[in-house]
């Protein structure tokens, strides 16, 4: 199993570094000039080129690349150019909010989705399974920015009972924080709550319609412990799977719920960073996204043979 782990750790440094290569030229490819933004309109050519020789955007791109590469290998993501202050510090800055929403989130998305799923599979083809699958069908088929504002204008400006916006003040208790954190939390939930619910049902439909379950009935067996035991417990690879990339994917898929929400998290810093142009920091926060995304697939990859003896490297 060590050597499988890290002949994947291998593979997981070759998606980075592919990773870290297209981010670098995708940014250069975008309209504008991050100089000439953070100067200003009356910027003279004279200040704009001091300021692009300050931060080595004078150079060529391909220069600029291996000098960049060499950094990131160090640790050392640069400088962001507007925040001057260093791309790491500006990202731990910003992720407390980012990781708590995405925690949640999948929190929320997995209490809702497992248990539909498993309803749905056990009660296949009646009126509660049409139900289910209609409600995860809705739930893909919303936008989560959509969602967003109606839960803005229902519960926080209608009914007041969650903030329009915004984290808390400045040193407030994990319990406001939470508090804040309570919309748009559900609003990621429900929407991925509908892959996870699709996945559950389907993986379950397989495995109660396995010789073993229907010996487990004609043993006498209860059948909240055939589902829960016979029935989840050799379903939960592909349900394992589903949750995880769920939780990757919701790290860096909350940039449009946090702007909606006014949240001070990782995805607003994309969002501000790519309308300033600001190279460091888009492409740490990307590189720092994608590792997270690599590290929780690795992380399924090893869980598996933990959930089920039947999986070996």
């Amino acid at each position: 199993m060590f050597a499988a782990i890290v002949r994947k750790f291998a593979g997981m440094l070759v998606v980075m570094y592919i990773v870290a290569t297209m981010v670098f030229f995708l940014t250069r490819l975008a309209p504008g000039d991050p100089a000439s933004l953070m100067l200003g309109d009356q910027a003279s050519l004279t200040d704009i080129e001091e300021l692009r020789r300050t931060y080595g955007l004078d150079q060529p791109v391909i220069v600029q690349y291996i000098l960049w590469l060499k950094e990131v290998v160090r640790g050392n993501l640069g400088q962001s150019i507007f925040l001057q202050r260093s791309v790491l510090q500006a990202i731990a800055e910003r992720a407390e909010p980012t990781f708590f929403l995405a925690l949640f989130s999948i929190l929320i998305a997995a209490a809702i989705g497992i248990p539909a799923g498993i309803i749905s599979a056990v009660w296949r083809g009646q009126r509660i399974d049409q139900v289910v699958s209609a409600g995860a069908m809705l739930a893909a088929s919303i936008p989560s920015f959509w969602l967003g504002l109606l839960f803005i204008q229902f519960f926080s400006v209608r009914m007041g009972w969650f903030p329009v916006a915004g984290y808390g003040p400045p040193g407030g208790s994990f319990a406001e924080r939470l508090y804040h954190l309570m919309l748009p939390a559900s609003v990621l939930g429900i929407v991925n709550s509908a892959l996870i619910t699709r996945f559950t049902r389907g993986s379950m439909l397989d495995v109660l319609s396995e010789d073993y379950v229907r010996t487990a009935r004609a043993k006498g067996l209860s059948e909240a412990r055939i589902v829960l035991r016979h029935g989840l417990g050799n379903a939960l690879v592909p349900i394992i799977t589903v949750v995880g990339l769920t939780a990757a994917l919701l790290v860096g898929g909350a940039i449009v719920t946090e702007t909606v929400f006014g949240l001070p998290g990782i995805g607003n810093l994309v969002v501000s960073a790519v309308l300033r142009r600001d190279y460091p920091v888009i492409q740490g926060a990307l590189i720092v996204i994608a590792g997270i995304y690599v590290l929780i697939n690795l992380s399924i990859d090893v869980l598996y043979t933990f959930v089920d003896p039947r999986v070996k490297y």
